[in-house]
């Protein structure tokens, strides 16, 4: 079976703005505070900081966006993964879910004003996210979608058969959820982008730098590399699912769930003028995904979750992306090639919110975005840098909790409740006489 492609093989990687100039840390420095990881979270933190005169250092322990920042797919849609509105209420009680909600649901507003005041070249393209239903039955769901995002304040609304075909070029669709508001982007040149935006705010960013241990140093907090060590009053851990070392059994309030992103040759464009003519993103609408866009080249970019052969045979991994997209869209006649494969890894929690952790006073961390990576880790930064600023607690749109591991069955649960969705979706399709998707 062969193997998927390495990071620096990845699209982005190959396609991304060049990052811009750093090195190792191997001096002694005083900060204000210490942003441990330099993707999303850490980044948007550092730049909030910063903008605030507040003197913060970044390490990194490989390069700005090595980790989920920039192997992602590049969607940019704010909203909650796989719990509703209303079950988030529930489950994380008040005042914290409606903070939360809010943020989340107006993160592509901070997205979209960073890329514009900073001027990062990553090719932003905010045209809508649909989300199809492939049998008659799923409009329900989305119906109920419709509603709980526009009541707070999102624009999305309801589409019937004959407009998502229009948008998407699909007919396989019944109707569908477009959300107005939904971009995409290349992740890895938006990660590098809010990198030279720290530098620019007067934020110091050091990479190759990873962190081997904090410790007290007075009234102080100590942050030691290999070569070279901060001295803050506050550190801030934003590792996500990179999370290797720095503090003892950070790693472990977690669990991986892996997913690949992979991506086809330019298509010719007599093809893209009949597919996603208009540039949106897509989601086929089933629990098991399968979520497509273009880039800047015109090369679909696609992602699904490992299951069975797929996912660790590339050939038969091949034949399923092919499969799929042509029966969605089988006015494409050219031949397809993915010619980049590559892994990410998503940090998951029971709760598929993100978790803010106290380790100690003056120390804390977050992790746990679940796969909602782009608009998530962009809006977090707010919340830790309030943190870091002072910010009582109670007034936070993340309660802080105290470090604890995630539970064991968080290693196979999200495995197999994508299996359940699967069949959950098939027995559905063929109650409804619906056509089923190859390889459903």
């Amino acid at each position: 079976m062969s193997k998927f492609s390495p990071f620096d093989a990845t699209l982005w990687y190959a396609t991304a703005r060049p990052a811009p100039e750093t090195h190792p840390l191997e001096e002694r420095l005083t900060a204000d505070v210490c942003v441990v990881g330099a993707g999303y979270t850490g980044l948007t933190t550092a730049l909030e900081l910063a903008r605030q005169g507040v003197r913060v250092v970044v390490l990194e322990a490989e390069e700005a966006g090595f980790g989920g920042s920039g192997r992602n797919a590049g969607h940019c849609t704010p909203t909650f993964s796989y719990y509703s509105i209303a079950s988030l209420r529930k489950m994380l009680g008040e005042p914290w879910a409606e903070r939360l909600i809010h943020r989340q649901t107006r993160a592509n507003d901070r997205v979209s004003a960073m890329i514009r005041d900073y001027q990062i070249d990553c090719e932003w393209q905010q045209n809508g996210y649909v989300m199809g239903a492939l049998r008659p039955g799923a409009l329900d769901v989305l119906k109920g979608k419709v509603e709980s995002y526009n009541a707070v304040g999102a624009k999305t609304r309801l589409i019937d058969r004959e407009e998502v075909e229009a948008l998407t070029g699909s007919p396989r669709f019944h109707g569908g959820w477009l959300h107005t508001e939904a971009g995409h982007m290349n992740p890895l040149g938006y990660a590098r982008g809010l990198a030279r935006a720290v530098m620019q705010e007067g934020g110091i960013l050091h990479t190759g730098s990873r962190v081997e241990g904090v410790e007290k140093e007075g009234g102080r907090w100590k942050v030691k590399t290999a070569k070279g060590e901060v001295v803050a009053d506050k550190v801030v851990f934003a590792t996500g699912a990179y999370t290797v070392a720095g503090w003892p059994k950070l790693d472990q309030s977690f669990k991986i769930l892996r997913v690949f992103v992979c991506a086809t040759q330019p298509l010719d464009p007599e093809t893209r003028a009949k597919v996603l003519p208009h540039n949106t993103t897509m989601h086929d609408g089933r629990g098991d995904i399968y979520v497509y866009k273009y880039n800047a080249e015109g090369r679909i970019v696609a992602s699904m979750f490992p299951m069975g052969a797929r996912g660790r045979d590339l050939d038969y991994t091949r034949q399923v992306m092919t499969d799929r997209l042509k029966w969605l869209h089988p006015q494409i006649r050219e031949p397809i090639r993915w010619e980049y494969f590559w892994f990410g890894e998503l940090d998951m929690q029971v709760k598929t919110v993100p978790r803010l952790y106290g380790l100690a006073p003056g120390v804390a961390a977050l992790t746990g975005l679940s796969g909602r990576g782009v608009p998530t880790g962009s809006m977090l930064g707010g919340i830790l840098a309030e943190w870091a600023l002072g910010v009582p607690e109670k007034d936070l749109a993340l309660k802080v909790e105290p470090l604890k591991p995630a539970p064991f069955y968080m290693s196979y649960a999200p495995k197999l409740r994508l299996r359940y969705f699967r069949h959950q979706d098939t027995r559905a399709a063929q109650r409804e006489g619906a056509d089923i998707p190859p390889h459903a």
